[in-house]
């Protein structure tokens, strides 16, 4: 793991040595990680506007900017007014989860990536459900499966399934819960790509899953784990085989309009991030032309039916998530963006976080996200293709060779390995958990190992490798599981 750095320069350092956008984001980092050492206090108010210009030494653009960013990751909210402040408030992974999504399916996560992940998370959790489970927990599953009966959406076939993220919370692991709903969301979202089907084969397809749901259930309501991971692994195959047979295929990327009832159903949901919903739909829809126009700012208002300040707060919710940017002047408008994941990977950390995520559900989820990597690779190294070995070995080498400062240093190896697995979904996933663990030594006030551990990180990244290279899989994932037990007691 990266050592952690200290974020903010010294205080009587001129704010011009630091562009804003930069010094803003020192300043929101150092703001989260006062929250962290609180212990998320939420309600609790961090200062005034001017007590925290004070205390950061920046000027108001900055702050603001800087609590644009905490707002945006949901860990507080300004207030104005009489007895107005910075709030601590509790965050809402929600439309973090949602531009997540929407980022797998730009960068062409395929079915069998997001089988392959939901293979490797979801009997975990069904396991853990089982072992956990309480007559409550028996009741909310049961309450499920009558509900589901009846679930249908506007389109004739299945919104998300609810079943899958009862069992995450279920397991008691907030990781697995948070990561398994992204992966229902996602299944959703390929579902309603499907072509044109019959009613019967509708009727037809929502039987298979009701069964087998009921068997799931079953098993856990038994705390019969084998058997609960069993049924489920069997459903989530034939799961993916339907998906498969009744997508359209016009790209790699899902390109049918998608429909997420929940949001109208949300109370709590602001309307910009509503409205960010939906443009992000429409772009999906689209095809995700980068560079397109969506239309100018009077066209948006007009379209959507909300004021100008709802509308700007969107704009600049997709633009954090470089969804979409706003260009002025002659022939501007919204202008559709290449997306990208750290806005997400902040919040989601930021969001676990808060949930007091424990090392022990933090190995579980590690251990099934890169143990499944290491076979991948492996496969993809045995096949012929010489871009592991190079990869990898500069990887192992960057532990000792690579620049002091750089925050990658520890966990390149890692990072190389799940893009060389070639799966969108365990990259993404494995990026969160990696800054979740920063972010949580931050927050400790601990530096994690780093560059006092690097000849040691070296070495037991080499002997992965050797492994990897001479093809033998029980030996890498062994050393791999050693490897990760020995990051365990850094997380406290």
């Amino acid at each position: 793991m990266a050592t952690a750095v200290d974020l903010e320069p010294a205080e009587s350092e001129p704010e011009s040595d630091a562009p804003t956008g930069k010094l803003a984001s020192q300043v929101a980092h150092r703001i989260e990680a006062e929250v962290m050492r609180r212990g998320w206090p939420v309600g609790q108010s961090l200062g005034s506007e001017l007590d925290l210009r004070e205390r950061f030494g920046v000027s108001r653009s900055v702050l603001r900017e800087a609590v644009r960013l905490v707002e945006h990751h949901q860990v507080a909210r300004m207030r104005r007014g009489p007895n107005g402040g910075l709030f601590v408030c509790a965050p809402d992974a929600g439309p973090a989860t949602r531009a997540m999504v929407i980022y797998l399916e730009y960068v062409g996560t395929s079915v069998a990536d997001l089988l392959h992940a939901r293979l490797l998370l979801e009997p975990i959790a069904a396991g853990l459900a089982a072992e956990l489970i309480t007559e409550d927990g028996i009741a909310t599953l049961r309450a499920t499966l009558e509900a589901e009966v009846t679930r249908q959406d506007e389109a004739g076939v299945w919104s998300q399934d609810p079943l899958h993220p009862a069992l995450g919370k279920l397991s008691g692991n907030p990781v697995l819960h948070l990561f398994i709903d992204v992966l229902t969301r996602l299944t959703a979202r390929y579902a309603h790509t499907s072509r044109r089907i019959s009613k019967a084969e509708i009727l037809a397809a929502k039987e298979t899953s009701h069964r087998a749901h009921r068997a799931i259930v079953d098993a856990v309501t038994a705390g019969d784990g084998a058997r609960a991971q069993t049924s489920l692994a069997e459903h989530l195959e034939s799961t993916g085989k339907w998906i498969e047979a009744h997508r359209v295929r016009r790209a790699s990327r899902v390109t049918g309009r998608v429909i997420e009832p929940e949001l109208a159903e949300a109370p709590r949901a602001k309307l910009a991030e509503v409205v960010a919903a939906r443009i992000h739909d429409e772009i999906t829809a689209r095809g995700w032309q980068v560079g397109s126009v969506l239309g100018s700012e009077g066209d948006l208002l007009a379209r959507y039916g909300i004021s100008r300040a709802v509308l700007r707060e969107a704009v600049r919710l997709l633009e954090y998530h470089s969804v979409a940017r706003m260009r002025r002047g002659p022939g501007g408008g919204l202008v559709v963006a290449e997306p990208e994941a750290q806005a997400s990977i902040d919040t989601m950390a930021l969001f676990l976080e808060h949930q007091h995520v424990t090392a022990e559900d933090l190995r579980i989820v590690r251990d099934a996200i890169e143990l499944g990597t290491v076979a991948r690779v492996i496969t993809r190294h045995t096949e012929g293709d010489a871009e592991v070995a190079e990869r990898l070995d500069t990887a192992v080498r960057w532990a000792t060779e690579g620049p002091a400062e750089d925050p990658r240093k520890a966990d390149l190896f890692h990072t190389e390995l799940a893009q060389l697995a070639g799966n969108p979904v365990l990259s993404l996933f494995l990026r969160i958990i990696t800054e979740l663990f920063r972010r949580h030594a931050a927050g400790q006030d601990r530096q994690l190992p780093g560059n006092e551990a690097a000849a040691e990180v070296q070495h037991v990244h080499q002997r992965i490798l050797t492994a990897i290279l001479d093809g033998d899989a029980g030996v890498a994932r062994h050393r791999m599981r050693r490897h990760l037990d020995a990051l365990t007691p850094w997380w406290h």
